[in-house]
């Protein structure tokens, strides 16, 4: 049996053997660790104590992640909080739980041991909840325990006598919501008391080391009735909600619903905020042309960089809003009953219900998504989401369906305001990779990765009113992920096309773009893509989108921004002059179906411990990106005759 604690061998009463001397004050800052089961509310509390003062980030060796933030405490004094991945024991069994288990030991040489816990419990679950306090109390580090969702506990009828179970565990024990911010005042307590105990004698906290997982359930249930705990009643809302979402005709269809919704908002909603960004970005180009001597100096800024950070930064409305979307399902409860009516379809095509939640990630990004699978034990299977999770229409892809939407689609009404043209076709590409993906996961479990297909367990959350502020932290930390990236990754890209499209030299004069080592690169793969109805202009777009899809964006802007004297008269209207509705067509699939992200295939390499999956995985994307695009072509040819 699996032992509640995970590291001692035999049952004892015993302090335990990992405490650190004390340090000295001031050698380091004070450092906190956050830990919780999945779903307890932890990701909110850190979001309401750090606000946007926190970073996320890997810990080293590993593709598990970790948020770091700052604290505000009265008297100006600050405490680092470190948001550890949600685990249920302490008994380590996948490389998160892994990173928990050793940040809270000890153990890890590139992070420093917590000074403090404070460890987050769901209260209308408390039973199974409880679970987790004993190995986190018997490491015997300054513990506070928040019992969280005490709003919904009171209005459900549930009670629990946090006095008497603070004696049972010793250990400070307080009711919160960490959505509403009530009960917020005791951590701000327990914190600014964590400085005063860095030099007192460590805490030796002796709790039954429970060694298998009935005992540990007993122990907290028993923990549970000296407490007074009674259990909420189940919410009526949450059980008639699941009548209708999850029942087996009704629910596909709403979602079906909700899905078409997004994308028409998404597409209406934005409109106006990027017509106003884009008139600002053009009007400023010709302001700064006028402004700036003429000089090569001048031209890298405007046509360079301007033009094509800003022709990316446009599409930041419509980024959001999906997120928003987004944010609003998930913290709703939705996502998860959305889970469960999806895996009705992927164990038909050979996956697991546990490859939906990286698959689902994906739509942001194929990063997270990839280090997200290694919630999936069995490997054929994680390496078999792993190989599909880059066709998921991620985040990078929308700036390039919609300039390509909005130039070559019609604003047409298929059903009047709820669904329009361009909608339904940015709703068909979404509908494309999801059915490629599923597809190729049917090819790889029937061949190369067959094994045998594992029942999908999933913990279905009440529904629950999103909150403001976490929608408000979830939008500006996308806001920011992106802008950095236009300005890295993008700048760059910019700035060395802006380069290799005025050289070589020409009579001390700067090349023309169509005599440029741009030109260059384009006509030299022109012979393979011409099939495709794409030309050398767009052949240096797909080049520069190896490094990230939304590139191509900025290098199309840059090319077209830079052509002639005059500034470009716009990029819908630059991009008929090289491309046909039938290869607008293609550009759309290709971008469907190619890995066109060095990001997502590093961490393919290291998730996967080799270049073999990734190569694999380049490949017969590339293939399927060709092939797709050659037919979507020449369809699109004979009916647009």
């Amino acid at each position: 049996m699996s032992s509640c604690h995970g590291d001692t061998p035999k049952a004892s009463l015993l302090p335990n053997p990992n405490i650190l001397p004390p340090r000295p004050a001031g050698e380091r800052p004070i450092i906190v660790a956050i830990v919780g089961p999945p779903n307890s509310g932890k990701s909110t509390l850190f979001n309401r104590l750090t606000g946007l003062r926190q970073k996320v980030a890997n810990f080293p060796g590993v593709t598990v992640e970790h948020r770091m933030g700052k604290a505000k405490l009265k008297g100006h004094q600050e405490v680092f909080l470190v948001d550890l991945p949600g685990v249920y024991s302490l008994t380590p069994r996948a490389e998160d739980e892994q990173v928990t288990h050793d940040v809270l030991k000890g153990a890890r040489a590139d992070f420093p041991k917590p000074d403090a816990v404070i460890l987050i419990l769901d209260v209308t679950n408390l039973g199974r909840n409880l679970v987790l306090a004993a190995p986190v109390l018997s490491l015997g580090l300054p513990t506070l325990i928040l019992l969280n969702m005490a709003d919904d506990l009171a209005a459900r009828g549930g009670k629990v006598d946090i006095t008497a179970l603070a004696a049972e565990l010793k250990s400070p024990v307080a009711l919160i919501s960490a959505a509403k911010g009530t009960g917020i005042e005791s951590i701000q307590q327990f914190l600014l008391g964590t400085a005063a105990r860095l030099n007192a004698p460590p805490l030796r906290v002796e709790l039954p080391i429970l060694q298998s997982v009935p005992e540990c359930r007993k122990w907290a249930a028993n923990l549970g009735k000296r407490a007074s705990y009674r259990p909420p009643a189940p919410p009526i809302w949450t059980r008639r909600l699941d009548g209708v979402f999850l029942h087996p005709v009704a629910g596909p269809l709403i979602f079906a619903g909700i899905v078409i919704a997004v994308f028409q908002s998404i597409f209406s909603w934005a409109k106006p905020i990027m017509d106003f960004l884009q008139a600002e970005v053009q009007s400023s180009g010709v302001w700064m042309k006028q402004v700036l001597p003429n000089s090569p100096f001048s031209s890298l800024l405007v046509d360079g960089v301007w033009q094509g950070v800003g022709s990316v930064i446009v599409f930041l409305p419509q980024i959001l809003l999906l997120f928003l979307f987004i944010g609003i399902l998930e913290d709703s409860g939705y996502l998860a009953r959305a889970a469960l009516i999806a895996d009705r379809t992927m164990a038909k095509f050979g996956l697991q219900g546990k490859s939906f939640i990286p698959l689902l990630s994906a739509y942001a990004c194929a990063v997270p998504a990839v280090m997200a699978t290694r919630v999936i034990e069995n490997k054929r299977d994680r390496i078999a989401t792993i190989m599909i999770a880059p066709l998921m229409t991620c985040s990078a892809r929308l700036p390039v369906y919609t300039l390509l939407i909005a130039a070559f689609i019609p604003n047409t009404k298929l059903l009047g305001d709820f669904l329009s043209l361009p909608a339904a076709m940015m709703l068909g590409l979404y509908v494309l990779g999801f059915v490629a993906a599923i597809l190729t996961a049917r090819v790889l479990k029937s061949s190369i990765l067959r094994s045998k297909n594992t029942s999908f367990v999933l913990e279905m959350p009440p529904y629950r009113w999103p909150t403001v502020q976490s929608l408000s932290l979830r939008l500006v930390d996308r806001a920011k992920v992106f802008l950095r990236r236009a300005g890295t990754v993008i700048l760059l890209v910019s700035i060395l096309l802006w380069v290799l499209a005025h050289l070589p030299l020409e009579g001390g004069k700067m090349a023309t773009l169509d005599h440029s080592y741009a030109a260059w690169l384009g006509k030299a793969i022109e012979p393979l893509i011409k099939p495709l109805g794409f030309n050398w202009k767009i052949g240096i777009g797909l080049i520069s989108s190896l490094i990230a899809r939304e590139v191509i964006v900025s290098t199309l802007g840059t090319i077209y921004g830079m052509q002639g004297n005059e500034p470009s008269a716009g990029l819908h209207a630059a991009l008929h002059q090289d491309l046909s509705t039938a290869g607008a067509l293609a550009l759309m699939i290709f971008f469907a179906f190619a890995m066109q992200c060095f990001s997502t295939l590093a961490v393919v390499k290291r998730e996967t411990g080799g270049w073999r999956w990734p190569a694999f995985q380049f490949s017969y994307m590339l293939v399927l990106a060709y092939a797709g695009s050659w037919l979507a072509f020449h369809i699109a040819q004979h009916f647009l005759r």
